[in-house]
C-alpha cells in the first residue's frame, strides 16, 4: 500500500544538497540560499544558512554551511562552518570543516579544524590547522625601532 518505487525516489540535484544540510542543522532557522549557475555577484554575501553556489562571486563570503558546486568560482576569503568544494576557489578559506571533493581546484590557503582531500583534487596554497580557525587574528604589535 504504501510502498515506493525506484520512479518514486528522485536523484537529488545540488540544489536539493543545500537545502537538505540546511534542514538538518537545528541552530540553523535559515533556508539555503541557490546561486546559479548563470548569477555573477560582485561583493560580498553573507549568510547565517547553506548557501550553493554554482555560479560566480567575486568578494568574501561568510555562511553556515557552503557547497561550492563544479561550476561554482569564487574569488575572495570564504569562512563558514563546513565547506565542500566541487568547483574553483582563488583565496584564502576559514572553516571547521573543509572537504575538497574530487574536481575541487583551490589556489590559497586554508585554515581548518578538519580538511579531507579526495584524489584529483587540486590544491596549491598552505594548510594550517587551528582549534578554531574562524577565530579573527589578533593583530600583530607595532614593531618599534630604535632611535
Amino acid at each position: 500500500m504504501f510502498t515506493k518505487t525506484k520512479s518514486d525516489t528522485p536523484g537529488f540535484s545540488p540544489a536539493q544538497d543545500a537545502v537538505r544540510g540546511a534542514s538538518s542543522k537545528p541552530a540553523s532557522r535559515v533556508g539555503a540560499s541557490i546561486i546559479c549557475s548563470d548569477m555573477e555577484i560582485k561583493g560580498s554575501v553573507r549568510t547565517e544558512g547553506a548557501l550553493q553556489i554554482d555560479g560566480n562571486i567575486e568578494g568574501d563570503i561568510t555562511a553556515g554551511d557552503v557547497t561550492v558546486g563544479s561550476t561554482g568560482l569564487i574569488t575572495g576569503e570564504i569562512k563558514a562552518e563546513t565547506l565542500r568544494v566541487k568547483g574553483k576557489i582563488r583565496g584564502s578559506i576559514r572553516a571547521r570543516k573543509v572537504e575538497l571533493e574530487t574536481g575541487a581546484s583551490v589556489e590559497g590557503d586554508i585554515f581548518h579544524a578538519a580538511l579531507i582531500i579526495q584524489p584529483d583534487a587540486s590544491f596549491e596554497g598552505q594548510v594550517k590547522r587551528e582549534e578554531n580557525p574562524l577565530r579573527e587574528a589578533a593583530p600583530k604589535p607595532a614593531v618599534s625601532t630604535p632611535a
